[in-house]
């Protein structure tokens, strides 16, 4: 076995965040709708979430923002002219279509892909199937720039593999990370990938709200990385109908702990039967919240399983990284309590403020995309996307001179945040060395 961490690529949160209320099923998402955002707040929330998880001495990476508002999504749709015409255009006829192209979703890492460490795939490079996320339309536009985004990151071909989304098709409906847990004796040994899907691709889907994650989708970013150790476990119908878009929203796992609600999967006893019998070198443990300690719409409301769970140095025991909201909701926060005095394997919690992204319906484990590496794999990682207090203090500097403090989603339509926005992602391109003609804007003649 060749040692390894877990690092943890966060998203920039966007200049143009705003609670548009794009998410059927995002049940923060559509509370907030409307509501004036604070994007300076956001970023620097993110921030201060990722110097939290360096200083407990966590590898932490930067995801770049998207380009945003998408002038090519909008052409696409008709509308023509000038790049703010283009804007004004879609504001007038089409104010749905202006909200989706600013959407500042990519914030949410956890979405950007499905990752499979070397020690998992069949080549033995770290894999990465970017995601299609074709269910929202706001979030159908990530794949390319995502991609590239994590091309950026990892651009070493002998150690990374970053494939292209799936087709674009609903019978290849993936969301991510977001759906995947991987469990281990040790991040550098073989673990168990296990992938939570929604609905299979051939049958009608009739509920409240979509169910958004292909089972086929699943297997085939599992045929692509040669991932081992594959578990495939449905997720429970009532969990999707309760506001429970992505598996992550009631369940988290690290190590060999899977922390989830009881209410997150279709079939409990055949998901620990399937992942005790591909387990290797170690005994999984099953740390379950019941119904009635934590009923399945107050573990919605707190995002509890939303949160990180993460291996510290030193550390026997698991550390839970919570959102203020899990602290502030009484029984979540009994649960938490009841955890740590238990002789169980999560030992301790830390809250910290994600308010930004949780009133969009993302808490702090929306905010990352986990990645297994070792040494050497981290020593052919972009070094100036790697999180330390310089950076820390730049990106600050940065967002404070270019970032607003409230932004409405009637502020969208100002001609004056396209310029606002591309001056901050230019500066971004050399503060991260993302490359020329990294943002489609750059590469305009």
């Amino acid at each position: 076995m060749i040692p390894a961490v877990e690092a943890n690529c966060d998203g920039l949160v966007g200049p143009t965040h705003s609670f548009a209320g794009l998410a059927p099923g995002n049940l923060a998402s559509e509370l907030h709708k409307g509501q004036a955002s604070n994007p300076r707040a956001g970023v620097l929330e993110g921030l201060a979430k990722m110097r939290r998880l360096h200083d407990l001495g966590l590898p932490q990476f930067v995801l770049p923002p998207h380009e945003r508002p998408d002038i090519g999504f909008l052409r696409g749709a008709g509308f023509g002219g000038t790049d703010t015409e283009v804007m004004a255009a879609a504001a007038k006829a089409a104010p749905e279509l202006l909200n989706t192209a600013c959407s500042a979703s990519p914030m949410w890492a956890a979405n950007a892909a499905t990752v499979t460490p070397s020690a998992d795939s069949g080549d033995g490079r770290v894999h990465f199937t970017s995601a299609n996320l074709l269910t929202n339309l706001h979030r159908s536009l990530e794949g390319e720039q995502t991609t590239r985004s994590l091309r950026r990151l990892f651009p070493d071909a002998k150690r990374f593999a970053v494939h292209e989304p799936l087709h674009a098709q609903p019978y290849f409906a993936d969301e991510g990370a977001a759906n995947h847990v991987r469990l281990c004796a040790e991040h550098g040994a073989p673990g168990v990938n296990l992938f939570v899907w929604g609905r299979d691709a051939w049958e009608a889907w009739s509920g409240r709200f979509p169910a958004r994650q292909t089972l086929q989708a699943f297997q085939a970013v599992q045929r692509r990385h040669g991932a081992k150790g594959a578990v495939f476990a449905r997720q429970a119908r009532r969990a999707i109908e309760a506001g429970v878009f992505h598996n992550d929203v009631v369940c988290v796992g690290a190590g060999a702990s899977l922390f989830f609600h009881e209410a997150a999967f279709e079939d409990r006893v055949a998901l620990e039967r399937d992942i005790r019998a591909a387990a290797q070198g170690f005994e999984p443990q099953f740390v379950e919240i019941a119904e009635t300690d934590l009923p399945l719409g107050e573990a919605v409301s707190s995002y509890l399983f939303n949160s990180m769970l993460v291996s510290l140095p030193g550390e026997d025991r698991l550390t839970l990284i919570a959102p203020m909201e899990t602290a502030e909701t009484p029984r979540a926060h009994a649960a938490v309590q009841g955890l740590i005095a238990s002789n169980g394997p999560i030992g301790r919690v830390e809250y910290v403020d994600v308010r930004q992204s949780m009133r969009n319906g993302g808490g702090p484990a929306c905010l990352r995309l986990r990645v297994v590496m070792t040494d050497e794999e981290l020593a052919a990682t972009n070094p100036a996307q790697r999180f330390d207090p310089v950076l820390q203090a730049r990106l600050t500097a940065w967002a404070e001179r270019r970032y607003r403090d409230r932004l409405t989603p009637g502020d969208l339509a100002d001609p004056g945040l396209l310029d606002e926005v591309r001056t901050a992602l230019d500066e971004l391109t050399g503060l991260l060395d993302l490359g020329t003609g990294f943002y489609p804007f750059q590469r305009q003649v």
